[in-house]
């Protein structure tokens, strides 16, 4: 039997079989004017025995949509992608996870679940607070159809140990509340600029490795300074690795790039902490000033750069009990007579610690310029070598955030110059060990 409609559509139908366009298994329709109202032949149709069956003109799910006069029989999926009547099936149509969502109602967007969190950065203490607020719809991960979830944040390019923060376990949720601020200090400007927060849920296992659930990467430059910014996000599987030598001949355009890319990451430094320093160059004091001052320190009449190390913050953990036991070296190269080296204390297991000490170089301002000081983290270690966790030069060589704290130095005499600096894992190369 054959059934045609006179406008757009012409449909064979053989042995009384129609062929429903909806995703599942094919299945006889039995009433035919059930799909189409008013297309029921008026007079019978001869039948042949051997009906000869033509293909449809271009069939598309769209078309039949249209043409059935009903919408119910398109998956979900393209009716999200069609706006009117017809539309047709496209592999970008999928929901996009990584934008942000603005409602609670979004929640089935991702089968990871998603992350609702708060970001503001304090412009004048250098600290960037992230408040993990909940998710919801998490993946489950164990056996009881639950999870054991908590966030750890990470700061990229450069993500370590050293500056990991993470939250506290919920146990046995899938839409656990936190209400949770974890603190970055040391940050900077141009960190704000370049940098980016990962923050990964993951499922707390103690007798195997814990597993991630789902992440969402958020730019710095997206929050605007001394501002809280509301972020409500799809969590996403992790970005795979870039590997040039294992794409295809279609994508052998961009595989310099990420040759180029892949080789950055390669000899790129690795962060082992912040460390906030001051510098005040002091002039000569003359004879008048030092009866006023009532003579002052010998050493620093004759005027000098006077050293201050306040803190570290996240610094690397070089022992076994995920801490170390930090203290700062200064040297003021070169160092001819080898009278330079100044320590601070030990701080015993932490890896933010506070320090408060000042150190003075009796030195002109001429030749200060030709100087370079070396300040280097190390961990204390009872009988047997000292590690090195990072450090960073100052001098009139450097580049960024060390060559303007230098610079500001010696063109404000007299004023005193603080800077948060990030330690590397590269050993000065003038570095004398002891």
């Amino acid at each position: 039997m054959t059934v045609r409609r006179g406008k757009k559509l012409s449909i064979s139908i053989q042995e009384h079989m129609a062929i429903d366009v909806c995703p599942g298994p094919i299945r006889p329709i039995r009433q035919i004017s059930a799909y189409f109202p008013r297309l029921s032949p008026t007079s019978p149709t001869p039948v042949s025995p051997n009906p000869t069956v033509s293909p449809p003109p271009s069939l598309s799910p769209g078309s039949v949509a249209s043409g059935m006069g009903g919408s119910h029989l398109l998956s979900p999926l393209l009716a999200q992608g069609r706006p009117g009547g017809g539309g047709s099936l496209s592999l970008t149509s999928s929901v996009d996870t990584s934008v942000e969502i603005n409602s609670d109602d979004s929640d089935d967007c991702t089968a990871l679940g998603t992350l609702e969190f708060e970001l503001k950065y304090e412009q004048s203490s250098n600290k960037l607070h992230c408040t993990v607020i909940r998710a919801k719809g998490l993946k489950p991960m164990d056996f009881n159809g639950l999870a054991d979830p908590y966030v750890k944040l990470h700061l990229l390019p450069g993500a370590c140990k050293a500056n990991k923060l993470k939250t506290r376990t919920i146990r046995n949720s899938l839409n656990p509340v936190w209400n949770e601020t974890l603190t970055y200090v040391g940050i900077t400007e141009e960190d704000m600029h370049r940098k980016t927060l990962r923050l990964s849920v993951c499922d707390e296992d103690k007798l195997t490795h814990n597993e991630l659930i789902g992440e969402s990467r958020v730019p710095l430059k997206r929050v605007k300074p001394d501002q809280t910014k509301h972020f409500h996000t799809c969590l996403e599987h992790p970005p795979p690795l870039p590997s040039p030598t294992a794409m295809g001949e279609a994508l052998r355009g961009i595989s310099c790039y990420l040759r180029e890319w892949e080789n950055e990451q390669l000899h790129s430094l690795e962060e082992r902490g912040r460390l906030l320093l001051t510098l005040q160059f002091l002039p000569p004091v003359s004879l008048e000033d030092k009866a006023v001052e009532g003579g002052g320190g010998e050493g620093r009449r004759n005027g000098g750069l006077c050293v201050g190390v306040k803190r570290c913050a996240h610094l690397a953990a070089m022992d076994v009990n995920g801490f170390s036991d930090p203290y700062v070296k200064i040297y003021l190269k070169p160092d001819i007579e080898k009278k330079s080296k100044h320590k601070t204390a030990v701080m015993k297991r932490t890896l933010n610690p506070e320090f408060n000490e000042e150190f003075f170089y009796e030195i002109s301002l001429s030749e200060l310029a030709n100087k370079t000081l070396e300040v280097t983290v190390w961990d204390y270690d009872l009988g047997r070598s000292n590690d090195f966790i990072g450090g960073v030069c100052l001098s009139s060589k450097s580049q960024g955030d060390a060559l303007r704290h230098w610079t500001d130095c010696l063109k404000n005499k007299g004023q005193r110059v603080e800077r948060w600096h990030i330690l590397t894992n590269e050993l000065p190369r003038t570095l004398s060990h002891d």
